[in-house]
C-alpha cells in the first residue's frame, strides 16, 4: 500500500473540505473553534501535512452541513 499523506486521493478530500468549508462561509478560525482545535489543527489539513480521521471527517461534516457519503460517491 502506498503513502496516503499528499496522494491523489489525499488532496481530492482536502480540495473537497475546503470547498465545503468555504461553502459554509466559514474560515479556518472559525472551523477551528468549533471543533475545539487550534487555527493551526485546520491549517495543517488543508496543506496536506495533517491526515483526518473517519471520526474527524464525520464531525467536519456534522459542523459543515454536507452529508458525509457525499464524498464517497463524487469519488466513484
Amino acid at each position: 500500500m502506498e503513502k496516503t499523506l499528499g496522494s491523489d486521493r489525499h488532496k481530492s478530500l482536502i480540495r473537497f473540505l475546503i470547498a465545503k468549508r468555504e461553502a459554509a462561509g466559514f474560515t479556518q478560525s472559525e472551523l477551528a473553534r468549533r471543533l475545539g482545535e487550534y487555527q493551526s489543527f485546520v491549517a495543517r489539513l488543508e496543506s496536506g501535512q495533517r491526515r483526518i480521521d473517519l471520526v474527524e471527517f464525520e464531525t467536519f461534516a456534522e459542523i459543515l452541513g454536507f452529508d458525509p457519503r457525499e464524498y464517497f460517491v463524487q469519488v466513484d
